[in-house]
């Protein structure tokens, strides 16, 4: 996928670290593992939230979880985003006077793993929301599917660490990685933002589960398919019908279920020139595990 505009980059010497370590037979060896590093998001001159995260694209982090927290609003414009790399801080700034105050007092947190949470009430923007009936073709999900597995990451690279990526069609536009995947979302909603990208046609493919979090999220960013290689939560799963998101888990070789959405379907894939994967099969980091 050399033409996308943002790749991970599984040789930036920044995001990843050699280590020492030992296997089961006492032969020790170096392998890469995955930075974690602290990153301090501020609204105006309000703190919002620290987010453990890998440190690439801190801007597009800090505004997409803004955007994704209900914080920072469509017809906001923003003055400024602003990152320290030396205090690891972002602070976002609107020409509209914040005051989250109240709406930080009330969190949850999510199943997303790096502390994943959400502020105020989970469904909070969704009452009303009407996504687009785009239609999906299923050779375009075997597609996508096909070229982000064997796309150069840090997955592969490290281990340890989810992929999201935004796809148009058969397409992906944005790869994004971190050690959270609702890190990794946050990254493409703040792209999206900060580009005027809309959600309308696109699909969102992510390596994670498929939980309630990923599910609000998505419709947030007005994108109206979710796709993964791993499974989903039951909240998710009725999240989604509640809200018309199209939602398919379990994406490998031949096989995907979709568990929400299926009229946006179009099947059209010859399944004989898509090459199946054996159950169980598991895609592995090649240095990290």
């Amino acid at each position: 996928m050399p033409d996308l505009p943002i790749l991970p980059d599984p040789k930036d010497p920044h995001l990843t670290r050699a280590v020492r370590a030992v296997d089961q037979q006492g032969a020790a060896r170096d392998i890469r593992v995955v930075e974690e590093r602290p990153l301090t998001i501020y609204l105006n001159s309000q703190e919002v939230v620290t987010s453990m995260t890998i440190g690439d694209y801190p801007e597009y982090l800090a505004v997409g979880y803004l955007r994704n927290q209900g914080m920072l609003l469509d017809e906001d414009v923003l003055t400024g985003v602003d990152f320290d790399a030396e205090v690891e801080t972002v602070v976002v700034r609107t020409e509209r006077t914040t005051d989250y105050e109240d709406k930080l007092k009330r969190k949850t947190r999510t199943s997303g793993c790096a502390v994943g949470t959400v502020f105020g009430d989970m469904m909070e923007g969704l009452e009303g929301l009407v996504l687009p009936e785009t239609t999906v073709r299923t050779s375009h999900l075997y597609a996508l599917a096909h070229q982000i597995n064997t796309a150069p990451s840090l997955y592969l690279e490290a281990g340890a660490i989810h992929g999201t990526v935004l796809c148009q069609a058969d397409k992906p536009l944005v790869f994004m990685e971190d050690v959270g995947r609702h890190n990794a979302v946050d990254k493409i909603a703040g792209w999206m933002r900060m580009t005027g990208v809309s959600g309308a046609d696109k699909l969102l493919y992510t390596t994670g589960r498929l939980t309630s979090e990923m599910v609000i999220k998505t419709a947030l960013m007005g994108i109206p398919v979710l796709a993964s290689r791993s499974g989903f939560t039951a909240w998710g799963v009725e999240i989604a019908q509640q809200i018309g998101l199209t939602l398919i888990g379990r994406m490998r070789g031949q096989r995907f279920l979709c568990l929400a959405g299926d009229e946006r379907l179009v099947r059209d894939a010859d399944l004989s020139s898509v090459a199946d994967e054996p159950k169980g099969r598991v895609r592995k980091g090649s240095r990290g595990g």
